[in-house]
């Protein structure tokens, strides 16, 4: 069977569950709670191993055949096209297309969510790098500490040759485990999507933010049936893009109902290694760089998110100058999300709600209840522009194997 049918079918029984079982009771919630935590770590579980040994292994065959910066300007390419052309997407669907106002919220502010961009340097760089291996949410630590590793490995071949065969043979183990974890995390998205379920079904029953979701849902399908399927045909000649947005079902089902990045990371790896055929030396580096820093979706739904507050609260029209802010700082924002694998865009929301002023302060409350779908939408874009791009890379740099349909994964 296939892995993304056993997924579908996990997340059926959850929204069913959802449905069906009543949890009211504070006993029921609880399990229901602990068994998502558990499903989310149980899909994390390999992501560090794995990470490690296949980008050290990855980055110093690339730099000892000299092919490092060709796919470097490619992966910087598709971050900086990808966050601007979502950030415009989403711009432009929610200034043509006018949403109705979000009734004002009495609720007032209790802690407001900020992006410490000091601290996320001091993580970036710890007093050891080893400390890089107890961070579970920041990947950009080991993945830089795994970087350099490779990068030492290619300055001496024949004395780190040791090193690499052991690197390359705990890379492979990894990605077995890993493997294992995957297949068994469609059981845990039953309970992933339960708990999803019942709290989307609240947020549909009230009616209020429909509109806005469905221009969410509409922005998804644009980006991920026409702009990057079309995108990919113009740029890759001989490509069929309908194949990758088949090995996409599954990583953008994760991430939609999840809406964590790193949860989706594995599962991304693996549809693209044994479905897409990205060979693994570019396949270990391209997915955990788009997990972190590709977060136009996140960018899209903030952007459209903004201006549905700023409608909401006053009837003037949104001068130029703010277009181009909210583009910019959406832009912006994007880019330090890296530490948060879910809850991000929820977050740059606050953020840029804090920084405008002006008595829009709080203006991310009239969001707050819809903040999980916000998130999923931007997540399942995430992971489209992740199977996208990495394909694109990997096919530039001819790193590509052909695998039939019919034997994906």
């Amino acid at each position: 069977m296939k892995i993304w049918i056993k997924y579908l079918l996990g997340i059926a029984l959850g929204i069913t569950a959802a449905l069906v079982v009543p949890f009211e009771s504070r006993n029921a919630a609880a399990v229901l709670s602990f068994l998502t935590d558990v499903s989310v770590r149980f899909g994390r579980y390999t992501v560090l191993p794995l990470l490690f040994f296949s980008v050290s292994v990855a980055v110093c065959k690339l730099r000892a055949s000299k092919r490092i910066l060709k796919p470097a300007f490619l992966i910087v390419s598709v971050l900086a096209v990808s966050v601007c052309m979502l950030t415009a997407v989403g711009l432009l669907s929610v200034l043509v297309v006018r949403l109705p106002r979000i009734p004002i919220t009495a609720e007032k502010v209790a802690e407001v969510a900020s992006i410490d961009v000091q601290a996320l340097v001091r993580r970036l760089f710890p007093y050891s790098g080893f400390e890089a291996f107890l961070d579970g949410a920041f990947l950009l630590p080991l993945f830089l500490f795994a970087g350099l590793a490779g990068a030492g490995c290619a300055v001496d071949t024949a004395a780190s040759k040791s090193a690499v065969t052991l690197f390359d043979s705990l890379s492979t183990v990894a990605y077995n485990v890993m493997s294992f974890f995957v297949d068994m995390l469609a059981i845990g998205m039953i309970a992933i999507a339960c708990t999803w379920a019942i709290d989307s079904f609240a947020v549909f029953a009230s009616g209020v933010y429909v509109p806005l979701l469905i221009m969410l849902a509409a922005d998804f399908v644009l980006v991920a049936f026409v702009l990057y399927p079309v995108l990919l045909y113009a740029l890759c000649k001989g490509t069929k893009p309908m194949r990758v947005l088949y090995a996409s079902i599954c990583p953008i089902l994760v991430a939609f109902f999840s809406g964590d990045t790193n949860l989706t990371l594995p599962v991304a790896v693996r549809h693209g290694k044994e479905s897409l055929g990205i060979q693994r030396k570019i396949n270990a580096v391209t997915y955990p760089v788009f997990s972190v820093f590709a977060r136009g979706g996140s960018a899209l739904c903030t952007t459209v998110c903004f201006v549905v507050i700023l409608t909401s609260y006053s009837s003037l029209r949104i001068s130029a100058e703010d277009v181009l802010w909210i583009a910019g700082m959406s832009c912006v924002l994007s880019f330090v999300l890296g530490a948060l694998p879910s809850g991000g865009p929820f977050v740059a929301l606050t953020v840029m709600c804090t920084i405008y002023g002006r008595g829009f302060e709080a203006g991310y409350l009239l969001l707050k209840p819809a903040a999980l779908l916000i998130c999923s939408f931007a997540a399942a874009i995430d992971a489209a522009t992740a199977m996208f791009g990495s394909y694109f890379v990997a096919h530039k740099m001819g790193m590509t194997d052909h695998y039939e349909v019919r034997k994906f994964i």
